[in-house]
């Protein structure tokens, strides 16, 4: 069963105190930063349809290895390979493990943001203000929103306020997401991007998307777990990378590959498999009334480096966080 908004905001909370893909033609993803500057685009999110989620959206933490082009290819350019962060499975990530060490010396620290993680958050939902000239609307309406760290903090701490009432993936009673693109220092910026005021119902067209195409998964588009032979591949291609060598095909392709690239078994994590929607029960409805570059969260040069050790496991259950938290409560 779906969590209420009182429980998302103890996890989220919980959270706190401990330490605190890409389309594949089917024009699924929405490419909210693609929208013109000055502009809005007002979005509905909707419940993940995995019961076992916490929360209505899921964390992606990738690290990009560049490569000095590909080995045996002449006049190869420089190529990327992206690789799942053992992090984002409350484990310790041996990149980052090395990385770390590098924020303590300013001459390292530039190379050090370049082998961070880069954290993205996927959502699922309609589009109900697209300001994208070009955009066509899929078959399916209910499109994947990869959302930055930037407007994920302003989504997070929204569901903080007790002024929201009601969970905003509500189908009867839920909030839009307006996210507004303004520029600063030459960069998009999202900081102006809010929840809207009035609560609205879903109308009879998007409440039929859902009975026919179902709610998507939104784990079936996180990369796969790293085994123990793919973990030794990621260290040696890590290590390739920052000695300024060329991806080698031979040695990794059959495990991981730079996007585009034919050759070899292994994954282009920018074109993950593609997933199926979940069928779901009809909700009942009232009448109507550039390429994506998430932030880093790397540390700085002057923070405190945290070792490897101090990674939270991530398998900890939501019912036991809040059971304490209830406990809490009780004998206070």
């Amino acid at each position: 069963m779906a969590m209420t908004l009182a429980e998302i905001r103890a996890k989220l909370q919980a959270n706190e105190n401990r330490g605190s893909g890409k389309s594949q033609g089917d024009n699924a993803i929405y490419a909210h930063w693609n929208i013109p500057e000055n502009t809005t685009a007002r979005v509905r999110f909707l419940p993940d349809a995995n019961t076992k989620n916490s929360f209505f959206w899921v964390e992606r933490a990738m690290i990009r290895l560049p490569f000095a082009g590909i080995k045996g290819q002449a006049d190869s350019k420089m190529v990327n390979v992206q690789v799942p962060c053992m992090e984002m499975w409350g484990e310790a990530c041996p990149i980052l493990a090395e990385v770390r060490p590098w924020f303590k010396d300013a001459n390292l620290e530039e190379m050090g943001r370049k082998y961070w993680k880069k954290r993205s958050y996927l959502f699922q939902g309609f589009v109900r203000e697209n300001p994208i000239g070009d955009d066509k609307t899929p078959e399916n309406p209910i499109r994947r929103f990869i959302i930055s760290p930037q407007i994920f903090n302003l989504i997070k701490n929204a569901l903080m306020d007790p002024d929201m009432e009601n969970l905003p993936t509500d189908y009867s009673a839920g909030l839009d997401f307006n996210i507004k693109k303004t520029s600063k220092g030459g960069y998009a910026d999202y900081n102006t991007s809010t929840w809207a005021r009035k609560e609205t119902a879903l109308n009879a067209d998007e409440a039929e998307a859902i009975e026919k195409h179902g709610l998507y998964d939104l784990n079936d588009f996180l990369p796969k777990k790293p085994t123990d032979v793919e973990l030794r591949v990621i260290k040696e291609m890590f290590e390739a990378s920052v000695d300024g060598q060329p991806y080698d095909p031979d040695r990794w392709s059959n495990y991981y590959k730079p996007s585009g690239f034919k050759g070899g078994s292994g994954v282009d994590a920018d074109a993950l498999p593609e997933a199926k929607p979940v069928a779901q029960a009809k909700p009942a409805v009232a009448t109507p009334i550039a390429t994506v570059e998430p932030d880093d969260d790397a540390p700085v040069a002057t923070a405190p480096v945290v070792t490897p050790t101090e990674v939270k496991p991530s398998s900890q259950k939501a019912e036991d966080i809040l059971a304490m938290i209830r406990n809490r409560k009780a004998s206070s």
